[in-house]
């Protein structure tokens, strides 16, 4: 019997079978996992992907409004599109403004959130859970709503802003209607209204920090500052990458904010890249408007290499 069992194992039989037995498991898994990845692929095709390259070829071609019903039958113009949408000045100011949007609003709103982070996860002990939903409140709600209440709180003459700069005897500016003042206003109220999920991020990465690391370097004589620099920030180097990579990309299209409050205004002193190109598209410009949405394409993927270059670990 032993000899038989023996026998039976090394002809590869039931080593041949099992294998058989795993390669249709493996087959029908695989048979499953295509089915119910199938809706989702089908709905990205169709919703994504295909208005995604219809766009980069209306960017090539001379196509308006009028070339809906046949848009195979435009011309082709190459690069002229993407010459136009240089050529053209208010869209140089609105890239302009997005520029400059990007560079004040960017730091401050990481700098709010870490702040934020480090208060909640060191510095308060009672009511944690209230000042986080505190915080994170204005992320969730409508920006209609928001734009709302700041508009009525930079109101000139009855506004809160002025009405609080007037007690100790300030003439408060027409915050939303003075090109000197209307992009930074629009950039306090992103802040405001966006840094909660960084917030929420840091929090997350500052509580996978190792508390050992700190009780280690406060026996050694390290302040907190000198903790903060030489464990804290390497400790959550990844969560600062995804936070300004996210930050930025979401700044880098900033729409709404200029949409509600300003129309652009006053004078295109507001205006985005991501609104003037909406308008080309409302306009019928389609050729044009596909030019400016892939160069603020290209523009959101540069920035975004050159942050993974400069925050990568060494």
């Amino acid at each position: 019997m032993s000899t038989s069992t023996t026998t039976a194992g090394t002809d590869g039989r039931p080593a041949a079978a099992g294998s058989r037995r795993r390669s249709r498991r493996g087959a029908a898994e695989a048979r499953a996992g295509v089915l119910l990845a199938l809706p989702f692929v089908l709905l990205f095709a169709v919703f994504t992907a295909w208005p995604v390259l219809q766009s980069m070829f209306m960017s090539f071609t001379d196509m308006r409004i009028s070339d809906i019903r046949t848009p195979f039958a435009v011309d082709f113009v190459g690069l002229e599109n993407y010459r136009t949408a240089f050529a053209d000045p208010v869209f140089r100011r609105a890239a302009l403004n997005t520029g400059v949007f990007v560079l004040l609003g960017v730091p401050l709103t990481i700098t709010a959130g870490l702040a934020a982070a480090l208060a909640l996860n060191t510095g308060v002990g009672r009511l944690r859970a209230v000042y986080r939903v505190g915080f994170y409140s204005p992320v969730i709600t409508s920006i209609v709503a928001v734009a709302v209440v700041w508009r009525f709180l930079l109101q000139p003459g009855t506004g809160l802003v002025n009405t609080v700069l007037g007690w100790v005897g300030i003439d408060g500016p027409h915050w939303l209607g003075d090109q000197r003042t209307a992009l930074l206003s629009l950039v306090v109220m992103a802040v405001w209204r966006n840094f909660g999920t960084s917030m929420i991020i840091f929090l997350a990465g500052l509580q996978a920090v190792d508390p050992g690391l700190h009780e280690a370097a406060a026996l050694d004589g390290a302040g907190r500052w000198r903790r903060f620099v030489s464990i804290t920030l390497p400790s959550i180097r990844p969560t600062m990458l995804f936070v300004l990579v996210t930050t930025s990309i979401g700044y880098l299209q900033f729409f709404e904010e200029p949409f509600v409050m300003t129309s652009g205004g006053p004078l295109n002193a507001t205006v985005s890249a991501s609104m003037y190109t909406y308008n080309q598209f409302g306009f019928g410009n389609y050729g044009v408007a596909g030019a400016m949405a892939y160069l603020t394409f290209l523009v959101i993927g540069l920035v975004t290499l050159v942050q993974f270059r400069l925050m990568r670990e060494k």
